[in-house]
């Protein structure tokens, strides 16, 4: 081709392609188009991805058994030497900020995660946003280290809470009757514990460790099915298998009254100040007030079997009641009806216990067939939290100075458990019981507790700190914190103290 024709060709096909009005058309000098780089595929940029923090946070809610295990045991010196280290690797790799040590057994455990950004995984865009100059390595430090992770190093470590596994004292308690439906034990507030056995009720001295006999009902052909202490600890109350209630002066160590009403065994009892809840086989709750010669009985039905747990609140305006028939019924001052009925155990309800520490929160456990613990607001009447224990709920107790509740449990592992509350976390787990652990009592300053089997042992544990929960209102306007009682005389190591009795059998219910 020639070479003049094909410069004549392309400047025409250039001339044409310019737009008009173009600087290039009217003579003026072109100017150069800015360029955009661009490729054929898209690369996303993740240079900002906390990877493990956000898969982390999005399996928060779904830990196996295994995990849930790993975390009670984080409890431990070694567990929480973990956390730290765990701290401190997301310090340094993920860049968290992590300045505290985090506790596992807290509602907060997931605080530090929460903290974090938690945008999606994928980012198509580099934040320019300069990262803090307190969270870098300063030029003149020795230390590989950031200053989050030196005040990682430097907090305050909580002590690693020590529960003894083996209990401070042992007391044979010969023929303690093994039926789920008794109420046998119970602690005053004058640091006397007493122990129905047979036809007798013992009084053991947690001060001297010296027993007494307080009353025999075998000349009437009696025996005893339940005790309970009232407020002061000046009065037991003692449910007979014949359905009378004894009060008993336990100073004087005589009789002041019987209360008739009942047709069958009184299991359950519960003193409110002056009046007295009793229930019994015969499925009536009777409240009397024992300061009249003939006593005001007011009858409460609601249950279709045997009563066989009472528990007033703290503040005495309602009482819990559980029965064979698996309902937890709620009941007031003033009414004859319950004012709240919970049906979602799935056997007999005996373990009750209302918290000292969060108005209108009650706890209840079920039997071998349901083996739950559950929580209820009775403020709202809605449901809380329940759990599964593994085996039969036979009594609950609240710690009087801290968010945490022992349970205890018979069949099949006769185990004694304590929980931290709301986290439901097991802060411990104590074994020695042969048979179902079906009697529990808090001692009067709120450190240890008694357990009583079929085993025909009474065992003394210390579960519970003195240290006051953190939480707690300490106002003098908050009418359901009562003042606890002075620290009385621990009792000294004495195994094997006896207590005789004759022999009782009961039979097995099967609801139990």
């Amino acid at each position: 081709m020639d070479q003049d024709y094909e410069r004549r060709l392309l400047r025409q096909i250039n001339h044409q392609n310019v737009p008009e009005g173009h600087p290039s058309k009217s003579g003026y000098a072109a100017c150069s188009p800015v360029t955009v780089k661009s490729g054929d595929r898209f690369i996303p940029t993740r240079a900002g991805s906390n990877w493990s923090i956000n898969f982390h946070y999005a399996n928060e809610n779904c830990w196996s058994p295994n995990q849930n295990q790993r975390a009670k045991d984080a409890s431990t010196d070694t567990g929480k030497d973990a956390v730290a280290y765990a701290a401190l690797l997301r310090n340094e790799l993920l860049g968290a900020g992590i300045e505290t040590v985090p506790d596992p057994h807290t509602d907060d455990r997931r605080h530090t995660i929460l903290t974090q950004d938690t945008h999606s995984l994928f980012r198509y865009t580099i934040h320019t946003k300069r990262v803090p100059f307190d969270n870098e390595i300063s030029p003149y430090s020795l230390s590989p280290l950031s200053n989050k992770s030196h005040k990682l190093l430097r907090s305050p470590r909580k002590p690693a809470r020590k529960i003894s596994k083996i209990p401070f004292k042992v007391l044979d308690a010969p023929e303690l009757q093994d039926d789920f439906y008794l109420n046998l034990v119970d602690w005053s507030a004058g640091n006397l514990l007493s122990v129905g056995l047979g036809a007798c009720v013992y009084l053991w001295s947690a001060c001297t460790s010296q027993v007494t006999r307080l009353c025999d009902l075998s000349v009437d052909g009696d025996s005893v099915t339940s005790v309970c202490w009232n407020e002061r600890g000046s009065l037991v109350a003692v449910g007979t298998h014949k359905g009378f209630v004894q009060i008993w002066d336990a100073a004087g160590g005589r009789k002041l009254t019987s209360l008739e009403g009942h047709s069958a065994r009184v299991g359950a009892l519960a003193w409110n100040g002056e009046q007295l809840s009793s229930g019994s086989r015969d499925r009536v709750i009777l409240q009397r007030d024992v300061r009249t010669p003939p006593p005001v009985e007011r009858r409460l039905q609601g249950h279709r079997q045997e009563v066989c747990g009472l528990k007033w609140s703290p503040d005495h305006q309602h009482l819990a009641s559980g029965g064979n028939d698996n309902k937890l019924l709620v009941w007031n001052s003033s009414s004859l009806l319950p004012v709240q009925q919970y049906s979602d155990h799935l056997a007999a309800v005996k373990a009750i216990a209302w918290s000292p520490h969060q108005h209108g929160l009650l706890a209840s456990g079920g039997g071998t067939a349901d083996r739950c613990l559950r929580f209820w607001n009775t403020l709202t009447g809605q449901a809380l939290q329940s759990t599964d224990t593994g085996s039969q709920v036979c009594n609950l107790a609240w710690s009087k100075h801290a968010n945490e509740l022992v349970s205890t449990h018979g069949y099949s592992q006769n185990q004694i458990l304590v929980w931290k509350y709301p986290s439901l976390t097991q802060v411990a787990k104590l074994t020695g019981h042969s048979y179902r652990v079906l009697y529990l009592a808090v001692s009067p300053d709120g450190e240890a507790i008694v357990t009583g089997a079929g085993d025909e042992t009474l065992r003394f544990w210390n579960v519970f700190s003195k240290t006051r929960c953190t939480k707690e209102s300490k106002s003098v306007l908050n009418l359901f914190t009562r003042i606890r009682p002075s620290d009385r005389e621990r009792p000294q190591h004495f195994l094997h103290s006896h207590f005789f009795t004759q022999q009782i059998s009961v039979l097995p219910r099967k609801n139990e």
